[in-house]
């Protein structure tokens, strides 16, 4: 009712948004992605390669459309004097506008496997992140975008985001035409119902946009983690994603995440953990933003 009072035209739009996903969907695939069957997700093992087929059957089940022969974006790096390899995801849908510009939504698949016998499903970092995108592929097939929406799961996020570093040196479009990374990491585990949007310290232009949703189904968008002043250390999220080598490319981003928990990076990280409703709400807030950033910018 508040918000009614101060914006009523703005609130009528927001609470009658269409949200085009299934949400049965989206848990069902974070189920999949941080079970057992797929031992953590890990760079480079048989259990990643599940799951990058996992992430294909989904861009080809909404149609998007690949960047060359295929949605696979294959790249080599060096970890510790040992040369791997990793395959990001990509594709797109178009937008109405027939624009030539890019927003770059994107979220890490891997983790970190199996260590002393034990399975880091990684339900939170990042199977979250990823099933998310299947949700907002699903909105957006029906919603056409203002900008071209580049999806993007990216693989060796937790090697030193490595898939992200390999996609800002070698884009598979022109990296001008790239306005904004949105990045998700970490977005299920909302435990005071406070989704974190970070990255507006550096690019003030974003807030205003931002600030027009706040609120999902009792989750709040808050914002944070970003000015090198307030935020030390591991405390200050600039660089703890793949939204890290866009910013160091001079691309504006949003880190959508929620503050570490206890099963940050534990074997205890399971779907199990994980509060449906709460989730579904992050989703939704984020696809929200998603929205409003896609229409607000030029």
């Amino acid at each position: 009712m508040r918000c009614l009072i101060i914006a009523g035209l703005v609130c009528i739009a927001l609470s009658t948004r269409a949200q085009h996903f299934n949400e049965k969907a989206l848990i069902q695939n974070l189920k999949i992605l941080s079970s057992d069957s797929l031992a953590g997700r890990k760079t480079g093992t048989n259990q990643n390669a599940l799951a990058r087929a996992f992430i294909k059957a989904q861009f080809k089940k909404f149609k998007l459309e690949t960047l060359g022969n295929d949605y696979e974006l294959p790249f080599s790096f060096d970890r510790r004097g040992e040369p791997l390899s990793g395959i990001n995801i990509a594709g797109v849908i178009r937008s109405k506008a027939k624009t030539d510009t890019y927003i770059v939504v994107s979220a890490h698949y891997d983790h970190l496997g199996v260590r002393d016998e034990k399975i880091f499903n990684g339900a939170d970092d990042n199977a979250s992140g990823t099933a998310a995108l299947f949700a907002l592929i699903e909105h957006f097939r029906t919603n056409k975008p203002k900008h071209n929406l580049l999806f993007v799961a990216f693989d060796a996020e937790e090697m030193g985001l490595q898939g992200a570093r390999a996609f800002v040196k070698q884009p598979p479009v022109p990296l001008e035409k790239i306005i904004l990374n949105i990045n998700m990491d970490m977005v299920a585990r909302a435990d005071k119902n406070e989704l974190v949007a970070c990255g507006t310290f550096y690019y003030p232009y974003l807030k205003p946009l931002l600030l027009k949703i706040k609120e999902q189904g009792g989750v709040r968008l808050i914002f944070g983690h970003d000015d090198p002043q307030q935020h030390k250390g591991s405390d200050n999220w600039t660089q703890s994603s793949d939204h890290g080598p866009f910013h160091d490319a001079k691309i504006a981003f949003i880190y959508f995440g929620v503050e570490d928990h206890a099963d940050y990076h534990k074997h205890t990280d399971d779907f199990e953990k994980v509060t449906p409703a709460r989730y579904i709400n992050c989703v939704k807030l984020i696809l929200n933003s998603v929205e409003e950033l896609d229409k607000g910018l030029e």
